[in-house]
Formats: C-alpha cells, structure tokens, sequence
C-alpha cells in the first residue's frame, strides 16, 4: 500500500492524497477468479478460484439487508430499521473482520481463506464495496426518506429550520443540560490528543486566537443525552423532558444533538474565532483475544478485555463529508492513519443510533404488527402440563412465530415444581433484562441444584454477562465459566425431576440464545423432549462442560469440536452412495454460515456425484453454486427480510427415511473446530415429516429469496420483494400470528 498523503510526501496532490489503496489491486470483477481455474483444478478442488473470499460474501450480504432498506414498497420507518441495520453491521464488520484483515496485512501474513486472496487486495476491495453502498443508502436517506417522513410528519430539521420560538427554548436547553456537560480538550504540544474511545461521536474545532495562530480541539459529543430532540411547532415546551423521547406527538421537529452542540460552539470556546468545524469518529479493533492459559481469574480477565477494546488499535476513520482537507490531515497524521482508513460520511454519522426513531408510534409506518402464538400446554395453568406434554411426546417451537415465553415457562416452572430437583442451562446471549436469569436464581432460593454454565466472552454481551454470572453466584447458583480455549455455543437446558415412576430428565435444545428481546426478531426453533437418549447425552455434555469429563462418541447429539464435522461429511457421503445406487441422493442445509472448506469440498463431490443439493445460507456462503462440472447440482438461496432467519436445518434424505437436524451450529470452522455446538436430530417421525414439509420446503422453495451466482453475485427475488407473501409473511399467516 505504498500510496502516501501530502503530509507525508509533500508532492502529491489532493486527489492522490485521497486514493484507496495504491498498490493492492481490487480484487477480479466477480467470476474472473473462477475462470482462471484449470479442468484439472477443479476435478480435485484444489484452485482458489472455486471458493468465494468470506469478506466480500459477508458484504454481498450486508448489501441485502441495505436492499430491504432500499425498497420504496416498504413501509417508512421499516425502511430506515434496515438502513440501521446496515450500518450497525458495517460497524461490527470494521471492527472484527476488516481489523483482522489489516493485521495480516501490516504483519505479512498471507490468507488463511480458501480463496487465497492477499489481504491488501482484500482491503482494497473492501473499501471499493463500502464506499458504493454508503453512496446508494446516503442518497435513498437524503433523497427519500428524509422528504417521505417529513411528509408523513416525522420532520428531521436543521436548526435554522426552527422558528425562533423553539430556537429560543433549546438554547435554553443547552445552557442548562448540554452546555454543562460538555468538557472541550486542546490538543498542542502540551495537550496530546486524548485518547478517544471507539464510536464515540466527536467534533474536531479549527481555532484561532487573537494572534492569529491557529488551533485545534476536540468535544466529545456525551453519549447520556438523547441523540434525537424532539420541539414542539405548535406549542412551546413546557419543560426540558419533551424534548427528549417522550414524545410521539406529530407536532414534533427533530434535531440531532450535535447541530445543536454545533450551533452554540462560541460558547465554549470564548475570546477564539471558530474557523471551522466538523464530526469525526473511530473504530477500533475490538477483536481482543485473552489468554486464558495465562489468566488467574478468568472474570477479571474478560473485565479488563471490556475496558481495553474501547482502546484498541484504530482501523477506520469516518469524517464529516464537509470537514476540510487540512482538517483530514491533521486527524490522519496524529493518529497514524493511512488514507484507505479514512472514511468521508455524507448525512448523520453513528447512523445505525437513529433506530430510536423506529420506536416512535406510528404503526401506519411499520410493519402490520404481530402477535405470537403460545402453545396449548404452556399456556395452562397447571404446571403439571408442560411435563405432562413432553412425556407424551417432543414439541418442537418455530420462533418468532410460536411466542418465547414457552421458553420462559418452561424454565419458570421448573423453578418453581417442587419435584425438579436440579436445573442446567448454558447462558452465552441473554440481555440486560432476562427473565431467565431471574428464574434460575428463584430455583437456588427454593432449593434446588442449579448450575449456570454462563459463556463470558460471547462478544459485546461480556459486561452483561458478568453482571449476571456475579448475580447468580451471590444467590447460590454453581456457575461455569466454560472451557479454556472454547466458547460454549450451545443452547441447551437440562431438568431434572423427581417423579412416581422415579427420577426423569426434560431437556429443552435450541438454535438461538435464551434472550427474550432477539427471540421477537429472530427466526429460531427449540426442542423439547424426554427421549431419554438424548437427555442422557445432555447430561453427559454438561458434564464435560463444568468438569473433566471426556466424552466424544454420542449416539443421538452432534456435538463440537469433535464429531460434529465428521458426522456431517458422513451423512453427505451416504447421500453419495445413495445417489450412485438408487439415483435419489438429496441433501438440504439452512444455516446462517457456511465457510468451512472441508464441508464444501464434500458438497462440491455430491454434487459432481449427482446429488441434488439445496442451501439456504443468511449470509456468508464461500461455495460457488451452479458451475459446469462442479456444483450444477447445488442451488444456493439466502433469505433476508422482516425477521432475521436464524434457524439451523441439516436434512439427508436417506432414501426416504430421513435425518434431520436442529441447533446452534453453523458450518464454519470456528463452529465445528473451536467451540462447543449441539445439532440435535428431531427422532418423532411425524414431527420430522411436519417439520419438512411446513418449514424446510417453504423456505427452501420460496420465490422471494435472493439466488447466489456463481460468480459470487446475488440476484434479487422475483416477484418483487415490496409485495406480500413471502415465506416469513406465509409463515405469520400460518400461525395465527396477524390481527383479524
């Protein structure tokens, strides 16, 4: 990357100032990778070409959830959820996998993908990709949505746009609240610049003082006043709590918080001329490892891993489009950027914060609300009819469309049955509020045995996670921390009841986290069941997690690291034989992931076997479907829409006596390699045969899905996608979950 900014060189212009990445070309424009391949490189799937790069698979599918986003059809504020989302992504993107990336780069090391790719041509096209979608969700904000809410009575404005009765209020407001709180730092030989946390919304201030010399500082923007505030038009403000989010009037005007910073600066800045000014923010690399061979406590360890990711190395800059060129190159020298860090942002920065604005209430610019189903035995009274139920026979739960609080319930009650005797459950993501959490405690309270296996370093949820693993321990609950070197993926809750007939276990197996706020917006299953194969292995399980126990050989459970990816490749293989026997090999995937290299070669080998093969992946996928002599066999799909698909499905279909699998395992080698991951099979035939045939197919077969080219590309639904009916509105349908 051998391209230098004028501060560094002197020479070059400002258009060269501002070039990408100089040295590492983009990559080939999507398939050219794939032609460079040789008949003999892809009989034994040894050219990189075959595999698509994960970073760029990851931003095809961000460009998906930025295309929901751009979809007129789409009710308002559904429209700016999904352009929240994108730039929520991008955030976690930048500082997770483009961090990666550019460590590798700065200390040469070559790809670790399939794919090959060098790391600079990865950031360079990474970059290019970016900075096209940030244009097409810019111009749709600014150009659509901005005008559309306004007409519609959600009025984002400029302070000059205020009359001069609210004008006269909210500079009130800030000399009283804001003005306060605000602590603007110089920054000069004598002040270095402060160190500056990540995503934090800043100002940088070119000043100067009575000698003409010129200055720079830095004001934070503080994150504990609403970013959204809210003015009245027809009325004046009574008192400074209307102007915060309790206000879902239509005679409301919206202004960011920092215009209004922005609009009173002189204030803070006495006896100085304010040249100009403008946003800045960072991200930084969040993706700090702990060393847990090294580490005495592991809870202090992950606490100091919290304080020390909002210090991490700097991987993006994002500047106000306006900010001036001197003023770039002052941030980029003093934080030892490159220019392909540097981001120039048109519209808000931190965009993904005004999802606020989504929880205004105006249902007319929404979705049609929703209304999950709970099940007949947990909706009962007795609490006799959930254990009553799951003796008779498996229940397996479709969210959101069937409610959590079965879930819930379950858990609830087993708390509080003065039969259950013991309770395990595995905690990685379950939020700030978890009503599960609370009920484990009550189960200490009333004596039972109650073991928490808590994951503390599912990322971003470890400070929540270490407030309730602390919570927990104080009541009495055995909490664990996991394994050194693993993290504990699985979803899984284990009960055990005293009852006439002796002692019984019930065990509930999910896909998705124990979190109540997710399960309305993730497409997610559980089983429940007694089968006491699988409840025994359960048990086996938790005590390899909370102990020495040693255990790689279940008979019901897929479980990772050990046997999960040979089990996989095992049933595909059989789907081979069955193929070259009988001429009716079928296999059908529904994941969130498939990266694994050793996964895709075995698929890439059913396919040139003849077996047919459909994938459903969310979002990474590293295969190329449909290429001659490779994959024409595999079709690849990707839904994205109203509810984010979580749900995991792994079918065989075994010559009509199918298998089928459930839980929280992606095929990604992080998955099947480094963590604990349960697929659990669905053994009721009758369950199975309702499962395929109401779930699996309709997804499978929906024609408002997104297809993956060969090349690498997507091409969107057809029919349009803005029209009603697809899977998940069918499935909403189905369940009873839509107001009559």
């Amino acid at each position: 990357m051998g391209s230098k900014s004028d501060a560094e060189s002197g020479k070059k212009s400002k258009e060269q100032a501002e070039q990408e990445l100089s040295a590492a070309e983009v990559l080939p424009p999507h398939g050219e990778a794939l032609r460079e391949c040789t008949e003999a490189q892809i009989h034994d799937l040894s050219c990189p070409g075959l595999y698509i790069n994960r970073e760029t698979s990851w931003l095809e599918f961000n460009a998906r959830v930025l295309n929901e986003g751009l979809d007129s059809r789409q009710p308002l504020l559904e429209q700016l959820k999904f352009l929240c989302i994108f730039r929520s992504n991008l955030d976690e993107f930048f500082m997770i996998r483009v961090a990666n990336v550019q460590r590798q780069y700065e200390n040469h090391v070559p790809s670790t993908g399939p794919d090959k790719t060098p790391p600079g041509r990865q950031l360079a096209e990474i970059r290019r990709l970016v900075l096209a979608q940030l244009a097409q969700a810019q111009e749709h904000w600014s150009k659509w949505l901005v005008p559309h809410l306004r007409e519609r009575g959600v009025r984002l404005v400029r302070y000059c746009d205020l009359t001069r009765k609210q004008q006269k209020f909210l500079d009130q407001y800030f000399a009283d609240e804001v003005f306060p709180a605000l602590t603007p730092q110089a920054i000069d030989p004598s002040h270095p610049l402060p160190v500056i946390s990540a995503l934090t919304l800043n100002f940088l201030v070119q000043l100067e003082d009575k000698h003409g010399v010129t200055r720079y500082a830095r004001l934070k923007i503080p994150n504990n006043f609403p970013r959204l505030v809210f003015s009245p038009r027809s009325k004046e403000a009574k008192s400074y709590t209307s102007l915060g989010f309790s206000s879902n009037t239509r005679d409301n005007d919206i202004i960011l918080l920092e215009t209004l910073v922005q609009q009173h600066l002189p204030m803070l800045f006495p006896g100085m001329k304010i040249v100009n000014s403008a946003l800045f923010r960072i991200t930084r690399n969040a993706d700090v490892e702990i060393e847990e061979d090294e580490a005495d406590d592991l809870l202090e360890a992950v606490r100091d891993l919290v304080d020390q990711r909002r210090f991490g190395d700097v991987v993006r800059l994002e500047v106000a489009h306006s900010m001036p060129a001197d003023m770039r190159r002052f941030l980029v020298d003093i934080l030892e950027l490159k220019p392909f860090q540097v981001y120039r942002v048109k519209g808000p920065m931190a965009f993904s914060s005004l999802m606020a604005l989504y929880g205004l209430d105006r249902p007319g610019l929404k979705d049609e609300p929703m209304y999950p189903v709970l099940p007949k035995p947990f909706a009962e009274e007795s609490g006799e009819a959930i254990f009553d139920a799951l003796r008779a026979q498996d229940v397996l739960l479709f969210h959101p469309y069937q409610s959590f609080g079965a879930v819930q319930e379950f858990i609830r009650r087993a708390s509080e049955d003065p039969g259950v005797i013991a309770i395990k459950q595995t905690l990685y993501r379950v939020g700030k509020d978890s009503p599960i959490v609370q009920a484990l405690i009550e189960a200490r309270r009333s004596g039972k045995q109650v073991t928490a296996v808590v994951e503390l370093k599912a990322r971003f949820d470890e400070a929540s996670n270490i407030g309730w693993a602390e919570e927990m321990e104080k009541a009495g609950v055995h909490v664990v921390y996991g394994i050194p070197g693993m993290k504990i993926h699985a979803k899984l809750c284990l009960v055990v009841r005293r009852e006439t007939q002796g002692v019984r276990r019930y065990v509930h197996i999910g896909s998705g986290n124990y979190n109540p706020s997710t399960a309305k917006i993730y497409t997610d299953m559980g089983l429940m069941t007694s089968h006491p194969g699988i409840c025994a292995e359960v048990s086996e399980l938790f005590n390899v997690m909370t102990g020495y126990a040693e255990k790689d050989d279940y008979t019901h459970l897929l479980v990772a690291p050990h046997g999960m990816r040979r089990a996989i490749v095992a049933a595909i293989r059989r789907e081979v034989e069955r193929q070259r026997s009988h001429g009716d090999g079928f296999i059908v995937l529904k994941c969130n992931q498939l990266v694994d290299k050793i996964c895709i070669q075995e698929l890439y080998q059913a396919s040139q076997a003849g077996v047919r093969v459909r994938l459903q992946v969310r979002g990474v996928c590293c295969l190329r479907p449909n290429v001659p002599g490779l994959s024409e066999n595999i079709e690849v799909t990707s839904i994205v829409g109203r509810f984010l698909e979580h749900v995991r499905l792994y079918y065989f279909h075994n010559g009509g006596d199918p298998t089928l699998y459930m839980g929280s395992a992606d095929l990604m080698p992080r998955n099947l390699d480094r963590r604990i991951e349960v697929l659990a099979p669905i053994l009721d035939p009758a369950l199975r045969e309702r499962v395929s045939r109401e779930v699996l197919k309709p997804h499978i077969e929906d024609s408002r899905v997104y297809r993956l080219q060969a090349d690498g590309s997507y091409t969107p639904p057809d029919p349009p996608k803005g029209e009603q009916g697809g899977v998940q509105y069918r499935m909403l349908e189905k369940f009873g979950c839509l107001a009559e």
